[in-house]
């Protein structure tokens, strides 16, 4: 096989059009990954709605790839061949800069990512730096594993920067990929979440997952808030958030993107020590923190599978609210 399915922008915002094009070879530092799955985030929505900026006008997406090492460049020294490997959002960072020197990688200036600035996992192959992939289990199936690559590590991050209290109230605004897993973990912990969200799938697998408390994404919850995650892109959910956490709490904001938030009113909103918190991609150190988590836990996203030839179909129900839990692209059927 020369020659591989790619699923790739156009360069128009919305654009994906299904190419042929030439296997990819793995750099010195690289290995090349024969993807079996990927899914679908609503930062790939993101990169093909244009909604963040252009780093690459042709480019295939996808950054939850699930696959194969089946060549590695000469620097490689692991993983090996045949190892199973998880390619995530960060691709690369400089390792010299301070944030970089200090454990903050996800700071770095010149970090690049899986399927905005280098090709990703919408793609039988593709061809990741070595220091940068997540060594797999064999024995969890790969539909199980893609979510966990992003939705789940953004949610681990976002979770540990809302200082949760021990058995606290977690209010979460926004109910897709990320936010049923954070939820898993928050149940695991002891803790308790409260889901504001759009849609009724959304609403159904919140009430599935145990939420003390499911409802509209602006409407007050029935008590006040130990911290709050808002996962949606919705700048107007911020002041909401901020009102409905209790004094001392903290609001952390979970997107890569997000509407304009409405000015704050220092009273209302922040005053009595609120803290209002963001999230900035993840570390590596992160993902394997959590990766070593959910394998404890047994954590298990809820799935909907996408054949590969209906991608498209899958980014516009990501795009109009209709995805329930997690899509993930069959890629190696």
């Amino acid at each position: 096989m020369t020659v591989m399915r790619a699923w790739r922008t156009t360069g128009e915002p919305g654009g994906l059009r299904l190419d042929r094009i030439g296997i990819p070879e793995p750099g010195a530092d690289e290995v090349l990954v024969r993807v079996e799955v990927c899914g679908l985030c609503r930062t790939d929505l993101h990169v093909i709605d244009h909604e963040i900026p252009v780093h690459r006008p042709v480019v295939t997406p996808g950054h939850q790839a699930v696959g194969r090492v089946v060549a590695a460049g000469e620097c490689v020294v692991e993983p090996a061949v045949g190892a199973r490997v998880g390619v995530a959002w960060l691709r690369s960072t400089c390792g010299q800069c301070d944030y970089c020197r200090t454990g903050a990688e996800n700071l770095c200036p010149h970090s690049r990512y899986t399927g905005w600035d280098a090709d990703g996992g919408f793609a039988d192959f593709l061809t990741a730096p070595a220091a940068y992939v997540y060594t797999l289990p064999d024995d969890t199936a790969a539909l199980d594993l893609a979510p966990l690559l992003c939705a789940g590590i953004i949610g681990f991050r976002a979770l540990t920067r809302a200082h949760l209290p021990p058995g606290g109230t977690l209010g979460i605004y926004g109910f897709g990929s990320s936010a049923h897993v954070t939820a898993q973990l928050v149940r695991a912990a002891g803790g308790r979440f409260v889901a504001l969200t759009r849609g009724e799938q959304n609403r159904e697998l919140a009430r599935e997952l145990g939420a003390a408390f499911v409802g509209e994404e602006a409407q007050p919850p029935p008590e006040p808030l130990d911290a709050a995650i808002v996962f949606a892109p919705a700048g107007g959910l911020v002041p909401v958030a901020l009102r409905a956490t209790r004094s001392g709490g903290t609001v952390v904001l979970a997107g890569i993107e997000m509407s304009d938030v409405p000015v704050l009113s220092y009273e209302d909103d922040l005053f009595r020590e609120r803290d209002l918190r963001t999230v900035t991609a993840n570390t590596r150190a992160d993902g394997m923190r959590f990766l070593a988590v959910a394998r404890t836990l047994g954590l298990r996203p809820t799935v909907t599978p996408v054949p590969f030839e209906a991608l498209p179909d899958a980014v516009d129900d990501l795009r109009r609210g209709r995805a329930r839990g997690s899509l993930v692209l069959r890629v190696d059927a």
